[in-house]
């Protein structure tokens, strides 16, 4: 027993020791390479190849395939402009995976710290990732890249990012005036050099845009709800279950309910009353597709807990949005820095309403409210102008960029 426990480490531990043989490791394995190296160049009388078989122009970096609809239109310009790119991702069903293309290749480079080990080693001129935390914890600067660039993957604060999140990188894409300004002040409050800030939108945003406007307007329909709630013990239907939904189903609406995947699997116990409850009728669905644009594209205003798709359902479908309150411990978080209100709940009393105990029971004046107050289509495009710069045209410029910044580092 005494020797189990001394055997005994502590995942933070475990972490920080896996830090320190990644750091270890990375410094023999360069070590080793110069030394190979030189050698082989005192027997080549000089003559080596200066550029490595192994380097590559660009490469993306992501750690889930959940951010697809940020890489996917960036890969497809890339190779549409012939320029030699590798993908590079933590999850074997990535569907980046399947794609083919001429001048992009795919890879799956192992999950978790397998893929930080082989990113430790990458030789390439720019890597483009939204992953945070170069060069902090298991994630090092390669020394045989030459630029590292952040692109976001949702609407909101950069300094929402847990402490450090982007400090290492050398460029950051972002969205909006007020994330420079953020920035600027974290650097100088850290004595940070200035990293490059180019303004280029939100990726993940224009494609959904576009999506929405090649589906075209919304069939006619009844005035529909859609409540799409989070998943675990302070969510929606955890939280108010059936005195949620039997308020909804008083106002007369439709009622579209669309819980998180991982309710069907970690909450049966949750939703199975529920789903007997309420079996689907003409006036209530529960949608289980894979894709949430139909329910998004078909509803009029969405009751959710505090998540992403707050914003992208009121900045790309121009919806209001009911939410519930946005608990937000910023201790460990870039934002704790700054001493104010970050702007993404700044922005909420803006675009919505919060879902309280008191106004559950008058749900219906609530939804009425939001959809008949023009305050909250102010609101909206107020918060568009501020969060979402470059609108329809963020993969070109994020392209662009990229391919300027390649020239400029090997000229």
């Amino acid at each position: 027993m005494n020797m189990m426990l001394l055997m005994y480490i502590d995942p933070g531990t475990g972490s920080m020791l896996f830090t320190i043989l990644i750091g270890l490791l990375g410094a023999g394995y360069y070590f080793l390479r110069d030394t190979f190296m030189k050698i082989k160049f005192s027997f080549s009388g000089g003559n080596v190849k200066s550029q490595d078989e192994d380097h590559v122009p660009f490469a993306i970096f992501t750690d889930s395939k959940r951010y697809q609809t940020i890489f996917k239109p960036i890969c497809d310009e890339m190779d549409k402009r012939g320029q030699s790119l590798i993908y590079l991702t933590a999850e074997k069903d990535d569907p980046l995976l399947n794609e083919e293309y001429k001048t992009v290749k795919t890879e799956f480079i192992g999950e978790g710290n397998k893929a930080f080990a082989k990113m430790n080693m990458l030789k390439a001129d720019v890597v483009l990732s939204t992953t945070p935390g170069l060069d902090v914890y298991q994630w090092k600067r390669s020394r045989d890249v030459k630029w590292y660039a952040h692109i976001l993957h949702a609407a909101g604060d950069i300094s929402m990012y847990r402490m450090f999140g982007v400090d290492y990188y050398d460029a950051l894409l972002l969205s909006g005036d007020f994330q420079t300004e953020q920035i600027r002040e974290l650097e100088s409050l850290r004595n940070l050099p200035e990293k490059e800030v180019k303004l280029v939108g939100l990726p993940h945003m224009d494609y959904l845009r576009q999506k929405l406007l090649d589906a075209g307007p919304a069939s006619e329909h009844e005035t529909t709800v859609l409540l799409a709630p989070s998943w675990g013990a302070n969510s929606i239907l955890s939280k108010y279950g059936k005195t949620m939904i039997d308020a909804l189903v008083a106002t007369g609406y439709k009622i579209i309910i669309r819980p998180h995947p991982q309710s069907f699997v970690s909450e049966k116990e949750v939703l199975d009353p529920l789903l007997k409850a309420y079996p689907d009728s003409d006036k209530l669905v529960w949608d289980r597709n894979s894709d949430n644009f139909d329910s998004l594209n078909q509803s009029d205003i969405l009751i959710s807990d505090f998540s992403g798709v707050i914003f992208d359902y009121s900045l790309v479908f121009d919806k209001p949005v009911i939410y519930t309150e946005a608990k937000f411990d910023n201790g460990i978080y870039d934002s704790w820095w700054l001493k104010k209100k970050e702007w993404t709940f700044e922005v909420l009393d803006r675009i919505g309403v919060e879902l309280t105990d008191s106004n559950i029971e008058n749900i219906k004046e609530t939804i009425d409210h939001c959809l008949t107050d023009n305050r909250f289509k102010e609101g909206r495009n107020q918060a568009r102008s501020e969060c979402w710069a470059n609108i329809g045209n963020s993969v070109n410029s994020t392209v662009d960029y990229l391919i300027e910044k390649r020239t400029a580092l090997t000229e």
